[in-house]
Parts: structure tokens; C-alpha cells; sequence
């Protein structure tokens, strides 16, 4: 495989993971994200492509790469999540000219450019959900075009990249086998993260009357079995503490009770709402209150507690958190550094109960002064998903520990969520690492991903 804007790596730890791939080159723009990349895969750090020398790492810009190096290399599949935010669709501002101009960004033209150059048998593409409806949901209408047909378009991208497209010949386009927002909590991640996700594979392998049942193969693949983890999905606690909710009884007791009274301290009517909604309605049964907070009406606690105890803990083994509480995970970087806070700052967390933000405090002393900040200082619940891990931003924009006596999250906390295993290290600042971990997709995911596309290509040879 060759990977593209390739971060720290977590799309490509997923496709290692299957035990189906094998990485020859990467690339990404950013210095500290190709040192982690380059510790984590054993890839030598490069200027410039250079064919067998792998694996390898490039570290620079993506429009310097000359994938017709890689032309007979015997790559089968390009992954990469270019940013697309410089892609817009104008429509023409008179009738007589009619139709729409295109204007393709930079970065993902470069992605096009490698399907070009190399003719890779698949593709997994990946991005924000907010592609769907960028421009109206034409973009995204344009990028599935491009891919399915790059004879056709492959000139008209080529504007995009200047002077430094490349001479291609018989070009062949992509069948779009899927293309879908896709939830991580349903591939056993701990988090609620959406991804879109497009998988090709070229034409010229399968007939163009199989599309249709290779495509529901593929989702089949991918998604078959996953049911059981939307509706069960795994938690928070459990990736921190390392064992499933089952034998977490007594610290959920523990967790839940340091906020007995917070509504006296806060006295706000959003609290007393809270208290009415969600203390009140507490069993301080780690099962019980597990189905409600996960909507889960009727609960069969016997069947819940099977669940849990054999697939929750069947994905903390893989993950290799399985008795290792987060705290105590060997781990040979700073990742288990506590970002620094201001004192007033944890003292207002301090009020915000478990699975609540900063609209519990207003019309109290703690109340921040600012408008539009009601979903920040998010405090984490015990028995959910966490939220989405990001990458960037401050005030509060910061996720918060279950624990009423913790503030923010370590980056290893939040490598957890993101389903990282802790042997995989994290390098640079603090502010590097968060944003190595938070624009990473889940390797679990991944896994999925490389699993199902591996399966597929196995049939076709």
C-alpha cells in the first residue's frame, strides 16, 4: 500500500493490524507527525521517493512526490484523507453559459494524481461527513465522478495541479464499491467519531454486472456483525480501566457518587434538571444504568451482561488494555503528562457532572461569560462512548475526565479512545501529540476497512 497525508499514522496502524498489507511509502507535510509515523512503522525518513527503499517516509510537500516511481512496484491499494476544504463548485453567473466550474483542491487532486500514475487494483479514501453536503453536495458528487472515471476527467483535474501533472496514458477509473458515513462506536472504538469513507476498485477487474454484488460483499465484509456494537457500544471506563463494565461495579459506584450534591454547590435550574432527569433515575447497577444511559428499553440484563463481558472484553484483549488500567500502561513517551490548567479553570470543571458541558453553570459564580460556548468543558460519562477526539483548539474545547477529581485528558487517555495501543508512541510537544492523536482515524476502524478490502481482493485474483 501507499499512504497519503498520512499523519501519524492511525488509517495505516489499522491496515498493519489486519496482518493483510504492507506499507512501502508515506507521506505527510508535517515534521513531527513523520517522526511518529517513522517510530511507529520503522520507516526511513526521505526527502524525495525512492523505489525499494522501504518503508519509507516522505516528508514533505505531496505535490514533489513522482508516483510513476511506483508505477511497477506492485502497490495494490493508495489510502489517504486529503483535506478538501479548497474544493468549490461555482455556478456559472449567466444562463447563457450555463453548467457549473469546478474548482478542485490542490491536495486532493494530488490523491487523484496517484491513481493515475499508479493504477492501484482499490483505493480507501476517507474524510469529514461534511463533504456530503459541501457545496450543496456537489463536491462530493464531482470527487465520486472523478474516481469512477479518470479517462474521462483526468484532464480537467490535472488543471488543478499546474505545472505538475504528469504525461499519463490509458488511464482507468474506479467502481465505487462503497461510500458511506460510518460510525466508529460499531467497529469497537470508544468514541463517537464519523467518518466518510469511499472504497474503489478498478474497473477493468471485475464485470461491470458483478459491480452491484461485489459492492454488497464488500459492505457485508465491512459491517456484517457490527449491530451488536452500536446498540452495546463499548465505554469510555472500560478503555481507562482496562476491564469490561461487568467487573467495574464497584469503581462505577465510586465514580458517580463523588458527584452526590453537586447540584446543592452549583444551584442552577439546569442542575436541578439534571438531578431530576438523571441522578434520580440512578440504580448505581453498573448493567442497569449502563442500558439507561445507552437507551437501551426493555434491558435484558443477563443478555447486556454477556454482551458486555465477552465482546467488551474480547476488543479490550485486542487492544491489549485488558488489565492494564491507562494510568498504569508502560508507556515511552510523555503521553501520561497532564496538560497544565489554570486553577480557575478546574474549579469550574469541578461542577459539571459526568456526561454534562458548561450549560449546568450558567447563572452561577462559574459561569463562563461568553456566548456560544454551551457545548465546551465537556465532562466525559463513565458508561458512553466518549466524544469526538479533536485535534485543535483550547478554551475548553478540551475533553474531561469521568472522574469528578480530574480535569483534562492525558494524550494517552485520549489515545485509548481513538483505539491506539499504548506500545504506539506519540513524539513532540504536547500540542504535536494532541493533534497526532485527534486527526487519526481509529485504528480499529481501519482494521475493518483493510480486513473486508483484503477479503475482496483475495476473491478477485
Amino acid at each position: 500500500m501507499l499512504s497519503l497525508f498520512s499523519g501519524a499514522g492511525g488509517l495505516d496502524l489499522g491496515f498493519v493490524m489486519s496482518g493483510r498489507f504492507e506499507i512501502l511509502a508515506a507521506n505527510d507535510i508535517e515534521e513531527h507527525m513523520v517522526k511518529t509515523y517513522s517510530i511507529n512503522f520503522g520507516a526511513r525518513i526521505i526527502p524525495r521517493l525512492q523505489p525499494r527503499l522501504y518503508p519509507q517516509v516522505i516528508l514533505g510537500d505531496v505535490s514533489k512526490v513522482d508516483f510513476s516511481l511506483l508505477k511497477d512496484e506492485g502497490i495494490n491499494v493508495v489510502v489517504g484523507g486529503p483535506p478538501c476544504q479548497d474544493f468549490s463548485i461555482l455556478r456559472s453567473s449567466t444562463a447563457e453559459r450555463g453548467g457549473i466550474q469546478v474548482r478542485r483542491g490542490r491536495l486532493y487532486a494530488y490523491f487523484v494524481r496517484a491513481l493515475v500514475e499508479i493504477q492501484p487494483e482499490a483505493f480507501v479514501f476517507e474524510n469529514v461527513p461534511g463533504l456530503l453536503t459541501a457545496n450543496g453536495g456537489l463536491a462530493y458528487k464531482v470527487i465520486l465522478e472523478d474516481f469512477a472515471n479518470l479517462n474521462l476527467r483526468w484532464d480537467e483535474v490535472r488543471k488543478s495541479l499546474g505545472n505538475n501533472g504528469y504525461a499519463s496514458g490509458n488511464v482507468k477509473g474506479y467502481n465505487i464499491l462503497f461510500s458511506e458515513v460510518v460510525e466508529a462506536t460499531a467497529f469497537g472504538v470508544a468514541q463517537q467519531r464519523r467518518r466518510l469513507i469511499v472504497v474503489g476498485i478498478r474497473k477493468d477487474l471485475i464485470k461491470k454486472d458483478r459491480t452491484f454484488d461485489i459492492a454488497t460483499k464488500f459492505r457485508k465484509l465491512m459491517l456484517g456483525g457490527r449491530e451488536v456494537l452500536k446498540k452495546h457500544p463499548l465505554t469510555a471506563m472500560e478503555v481507562f480501566e482496562g476491564l469490561p463494565l461487568t467487573k467495574l461495579g464497584s469503581k462505577y459506584v465510586e465514580v458517580v457518587k463523588e458527584y452526590e450534591g453537586v447540584w446543592n454547590e452549583v444551584g442552577t435550574e439546569k442542575i436541578a434538571e439534571w438531578k431530576r432527569k438523571v441522578w434520580d433515575r440512578l440504580t448505581f447497577d453498573v448493567v442497569k444504568d449502563y442500558c439507561f444511559f445507552n437507551e437501551m428499553s426493555p434491558c435484558n440484563e443477563r443478555e447486556v451482561g454477556d454482551i458486555v463481558e465477552t465482546v467488551h472484553g474480547a476488543l479490550l484483549k485486542e487492544m491489549g488494555y485488558y488489565g492494564v488500567r491507562v494510568s498504569d500502561a508502560k508507556v515511552s513517551d510523555n503521553s501520561h503528562v497532564a496538560p497544565a490548567e489554570p486553577s480557575d479553570i478546574v474549579a469550574k470543571v469541578k461542577m459539571i457532572p459526568f456526561g454534562e458541558n458548561f450549560e449546568m453553570l450558567v447563572g452561577s459564580k462559574w459561569e463562563l461569560r461568553r456566548k456560544g460556548v454551551s457545548q465546551i468543558y465537556r465532562r466525559l460519562s463513565p458508561l458512553m462512548p466518549s466524544y469526538t477526539v479533536v485535534a485543535y483548539g483550547g478554551g475548553g474545547m478540551a475533553m474531561y475526565h469521568y472522574e469528578r477529581h480530574r480535569s483534562a485528558l492525558t494524550i494517552r487517555e485520549k489515545a485509548r479512545l481513538q483505539s491506539f495501543p499504548d506500545s504506539f508512541r506519540f513524539v513532540g510537544s504536547l500540542s504535536n501529540m494532541k493533534a497526532e492523536v485527534g486527526e487519526a482515524v481509529p485504528p480499529l476502524m481501519a482494521k475493518a476497512i483493510a480486513s473486508a478490502l483484503a477479503g475482496l481482493l483475495d476473491e478477485i485474483f
